[in-house]
């Protein structure tokens, strides 16, 4: 197994997750930046009014690409355990 294999196998997992992790963390975000837009507007400085909405809204993200997710995850895995004797040979 080649350094370069190695690189490329870490780059593509790294690619993974962060487009897995971006699917989750990006609703919430701009869900945070609105409610952030109207409490500054309007002066309200509650802590608990960002939470719920971010939550529901992560929950919301999950529950709809769950199963996009878990599909991308499981056909890494089988990429990379069908590709384990060309990376080892």
């Amino acid at each position: 197994m080649t350094p370069e294999i190695v690189v490329d196998v870490f780059s593509q997992a790294f690619a993974l997750v962060i487009m897995l992790t971006g699917t989750i963390v990006l609703p919430g975000l701009i869900v945070g930046l609105i409610i952030a837009i109207f409490q500054a507007a309007t002066s309200i400085n509650e802590q608990t009014l960002t939470f719920l909405p971010r939550l529901l809204m992560t929950l919301l993200a999950l529950s709809f690409l769950g199963h996009w997710m878990v599909g991308n995850l499981v056909e890494f895995a089988t990429s990379l355990y069908l590709s384990i004797p060309e990376l080892i040979g």
